[in-house]
């Protein structure tokens, strides 16, 4: 089993910056894919931004240009980096881990974003 605990969420202006950070424990071995959904009321849950353990990133078209994501695999740790939030980045963020065919789910960290 993994365990996720996510932190960084909290209320910002547009225009400002969050940074969200994710750490793995438990079964960490194995774990290659590492990353981040988020999902807005009355909206599917949808892939933000993930990376895998060679370093290859995949990012919605949506934030591209905006959000980084980073990950330290010795620490089972992953980050989202989140600059020129908009209104429309309210969400829940969920921390996402892949492990040996199984995914794991944090508890979701609130991003509000004020206009």
């Amino acid at each position: 089993q993994v365990q996720l605990m996510e932190s960084g969420g909290g209320l910002v202006q547009a225009g400002g910056s969050l940074r969200l950070s994710c750490a793995a424990s438990g079964s960490n071995f194995g774990i290659n894919t590492m990353g981040w959904y988020r999902q807005a009321p009355v909206a599917q849950r949808e892939l933000v931004a993930n990376i895998n353990r060679g370093g290859n990133t995949n990012y919605a078209d949506s934030v591209k240009g905006r959000f980084t994501i980073s990950r330290d695999s010795a620490k089972y740790t992953a980050a989202l980096q989140m600059n020129s939030l908009k209104p429309e980045d309210t969400a829940v963020y969920y921390c996402n881990v892949m492990r040996l065919g199984t995914t794991y789910w944090g508890q979701g960290t609130q991003v509000t974003v004020s206009s």
